[in-house]
């Protein structure tokens, strides 16, 4: 019990692993819009500690949307180069799927960012970090990756990520840099602008879904990350859901709070980005002073994910992004296979 309440005070975001998060009679008393209103508060105040870090408009931009776009993010011959880097080389890959939808993770490794010098000053610059910094609230190291979408609708039951959801009841970041095209009927990524930010109807309805994960089956609802219906956005009062389809070239970041869902695709399709992802302890009055930041952790956050992921593997463990050994990013998925 101390530890699971102790929990309180962090990240954690089960209902089902978790008996105190989970506990009907604390959010019937506000538990839940507690944690997200203090969440919320807390990573206002860090970002106003990193406003040199995006530029006026960009910072403008997430205030009002909750995500940022940045097209031709890289000189058109700079973009061809780094393309080339990406999708002519092979690399260790896990691979997740779910439904209909193969997602191929490759681990960002401090050796790439240092052999493939278009890459690797990207991902280290300071548009890509900058904004992922910024919008997670925390000046901290982030895991990265190189992502592969292949979307088949015919070959299964729908992809659950195709339904509109908040990642967590903090503000975090994912940013997706994309190297192809996005169509609007080829999975583009989908956000409903302005859920980013706590109303009374949002906290209205995070909780009821709070008290429901309290007694329901294990699902990604119970574990935090909650599901909405389209009926149900529409009583929310926020804009209407923006697709995102954009040409390559394009980087977007947004707060995964917000809803937000992969576009449906209608036909085969194959989406390859570069994907980073950024959350740390939502309660902390500091934006620094990360561990992963130190000398000898510092871009190593994908290769140490890598290296529990294999472990699991070879002690007979449960991992849902089983590693599927050396491959470049647009070859088919071995998960198929």
């Amino acid at each position: 019990m101390p530890l699971w309440t102790a929990e309180l005070a962090t990240g954690a975001k089960s209902f089902v692993t978790n008996p105190v998060i989970g506990n009907r009679w604390l959010n019937e008393h506000g538990l839940h819009e507690k944690r997200l209103q203090l969440a919320e508060r807390m990573a206002d105040f860090r970002r106003r500690q990193m406003r040199h870090l995006v530029s006026p408009e960009h910072a403008e931009a997430y205030a009002r949307d909750g995500f940022v776009i940045c097209p031709n993010a890289l000189p058109q011959e700079a973009f061809e180069r780094l393309k080339h880097e990406v999708e002519d080389n092979a690399f260790s890959a896990q691979e997740m799927l779910q439904g209909h939808t193969v997602t191929r993770f490759t681990p960002i490794t401090r050796r790439m960012l240092n052999e493939l010098p278009e890459f690797g000053a990207f991902v280290t610059g300071r548009l890509f970090q900058g904004l992922l910094r910024y919008i997670s609230s925390s000046n901290a190291d982030p895991i990265t990756f190189i992502h592969t979408v292949f979307a088949e609708p015919d070959r299964g039951k729908r992809d659950p990520q195709t339904v509109f959801h908040s990642d967590t009841f903090q503000p975090t970041a994912k940013c997706w840099y994309f190297l192809t095209d996005l169509a609007e009927d080829g999975g583009p990524f989908t956000y409903v602008p302005g859920s980013h930010r706590l109303t009374p109807e949002r906290l209205a309805w995070e909780r009821e879904q709070a008290i429901a994960a309290c007694s329901q089956k294990r699902s990604m609802h119970t574990l935090g990350s909650f599901r909405v219906s389209d009926e149900e956005l529409a009583g929310l009062g926020y804009r209407e859901p923006a697709k995102l389809a954009v040409p390559a070239n394009t980087l977007v970041v947004a707060d995964t709070h917000g809803f937000h869902a992969r576009g449906v695709s209608t036909k085969p399709t194959v989406r390859l980005g570069i994907y980073g992802s950024l959350r740390r302890n939502p309660f902390l009055p500091w934006a620094g002073l990360d561990p992963f930041s130190l000398p000898g952790l510092r871009w190593r956050q994908a290769e140490i994910h890598d290296a529990i992921n294999n472990w699991k593997m070879r002690t007979g463990r449960f991992t849902g992004q089983p590693n599927v050994g050396d491959v470049k990013p647009l070859d088919p998925p071995r998960r198929w296979q």
